[in-house]
């Protein structure tokens, strides 16, 4: 990708009115923060806005609609940095607070999609919040693939630059374009529609392709194999000709569970009985992989192996410890694998985990992100 007009490109940040677009959508269960790696990587860019004595306005959404709130986020902050919280964008009092910021001075608005405006790309509304600043910084990686106004729209009308995080992901993710070889790409997770483009793409860079997750009981049904009860995808592809292919590796072995995901048992993908359904990859699969991971120069990995929201984890636990194990440069794709990164305390063995969900799959498979694009494209900029 072209060289990105980053924050460091901008040559007087003292008293100017930063407004800063970040992704705070992060789980919350009974008022407290569940993972905080995403406003953790957001923090060198705040904390360098304040160094530079900018004053800053962050703008972030939480939820799929105007019914949560960035109130947990705020306290969170607040333990790291003084910030101040405007529970309604939409009146006079957010101006007034954002005309008496200090230099340095940190506010955060509340949960943009108190607006609908902002998923519409209103431009009205994308006009309206950046009235707020004098320079516009994306540093939302996570919500970066989305069209909305607070990530394009707003480009319009403020020079536009982009924070560390993105700089990071896509210096990252970038290695995946253009890989070192041996180079093995791992898939998991669900949503066969979504992550389709990925693993054809991946056909053509990979050197081995191993699929987890749902994904992987597409496949085992696809060959003629019994998959029990197991969730399968309800859309139908053509994934025989993939496996022709000879890069593809599936599991041998999975764990399955009783009718209630309580408990499971390890069993060979060729003994499924009907009442089966599987829940995670067996710990043969994962040894099994040992000797392509030995040999692996780049490893890109996107979605979790099995049921991990209700407790069946420890295939993919297993694989990330092997992999940090090897020599390879180990790129993590976001949303739920990097849920049980952070659960487990991963993160810093690992040479890169994404910030990013559907991003990290559109990023992937593009090569660039409508936000981003969004940045280079703005005519704003002196």
């Amino acid at each position: 990708m072209k060289n990105i007009p980053t924050i460091k490109d901008i040559k007087d940040l003292k008293g100017k009115r930063v407004i800063l677009r970040l992704d705070f959508n992060v789980p919350i269960k009974n008022g407290k923060i569940v993972e905080t790696m995403r406003i953790d990587r957001a923090l060198p860019t705040v904390e360098y806005l304040i160094k530079k004595k900018a004053r800053v306005i962050i703008l972030s959404h939480i939820g799929k609609d105007a019914s949560s709130s960035l109130k947990p986020i705020v306290r969170y902050l607040s333990r790291k940095i003084k910030v101040g919280f405007v529970p309604d964008f939409r009146t006079e009092e957010a101006r007034t607070m954002v005309e008496g910021l200090s230099l340095g001075g940190v506010v955060v608005f509340e949960n943009l999609r108190l607006d609908a405006r902002e998923t519409d790309n209103d431009p009205e509304f994308a006009k309206y919040l950046a009235s707020f600043g004098d320079i516009y910084i994306n540093d939302a990686f996570a919500v970066t693939h989305r069209a909305h106004a607070s990530v394009v729209g707003i480009t319009k009308y403020l020079p536009s630059y982009i924070g560390f995080l993105i700089a990071d992901e896509v210096k990252h993710l970038s290695l995946a374009l253009n890989p070192k070889h041996p180079f093995l790409f791992i898939l998991g997770g669900a949503k066969f529609e979504t992550k389709m483009p990925l693993l054809k793409k991946f056909m053509k860079r990979a050197d081995n392709i191993f699929v987890g997750g749902i994904l992987a009981n597409d496949f085992i049904r696809d060959a003629g194999l019994e998959v029990g009860t197991s969730t399968v995808d309800r859309y139908k592809f053509n994934i025989t000709s993939l496996l022709k292919k000879g890069k593809i590796i599936l599991p041998t072995d999975v764990v399955v569970s009783d009718s209630n995901h309580k408990k499971g048992i390890v069993k060979y993908i060729d003994d499924l009985s009907h009442g089966d359904a599987i829940v995670d990859v067996g710990p043969e699969t994962i040894r099994s992989l040992a000797p392509i991971l030995k040999k692996a120069k780049l490893i890109v990995w996107n979605g979790p192996l099995g049921y991990y929201e209700g407790g069946f984890d420890k295939g993919t636990i297993m694989l990330l410890k092997a992999i940090i194990g090897t020599k390879a440069t180990s790129i993590i794709g976001g949303g739920d694998t990097a849920v049980v990164v952070e659960k487990n305390g991963l993160e810093k063995d690992l040479s890169f985990v994404s910030t990013g969900g559907g991003a990290t799959l559109d990023y992937l498979v593009d090569g660039k992100l409508p936000g981003i694009e969004a940045v280079l494209k703005c005519k704003k900029r002196k």
